[in-house]
């Protein structure tokens, strides 16, 4: 499905609403002058607010499950606004609350 390719500067939230960050977005390529994340980069989350009973659980990385199947930078798939993602340890996903809105792909 075409969607929005994600910039390092995009708003991505876990399920909790922690803010997640990409450890390495690729600087080669742009978009809105920021550089491009590929699903090959792990996130980062911080201040996810999530507890249990027993403590506090909160999420801490995240993977991308899928990206695009035809855009690539350096032969490593560019994640899309509508891509999957994995949280860890607690298994939800991240949402893309916002990224540029000029280059779709698919």
């Amino acid at each position: 499905m075409p969607g929005y390719l994600l910039h390092s500067g995009a708003t991505v939230l876990c399920a909790h609403g922690g803010q997640a960050q990409p450890t390495t977005p690729f600087p080669r390529v742009k978009v809105g002058g920021q550089p491009v994340v590929t699903q090959a980069a792990p996130y980062t989350v911080s201040a996810c607010p999530f507890s249990t009973p027993a403590g506090p659980f909160p999420c801490v990385t995240a993977q991308w499950l899928s990206a695009a199947l035809r855009i690539k930078a350096r032969s490593l798939p560019v994640v899309l606004q509508d891509s999957q993602s994995l949280c860890t340890p607690t298994g939800t996903p991240l949402s893309i609350a916002m990224t540029q809105v000029r280059v779709k792909g698919s």
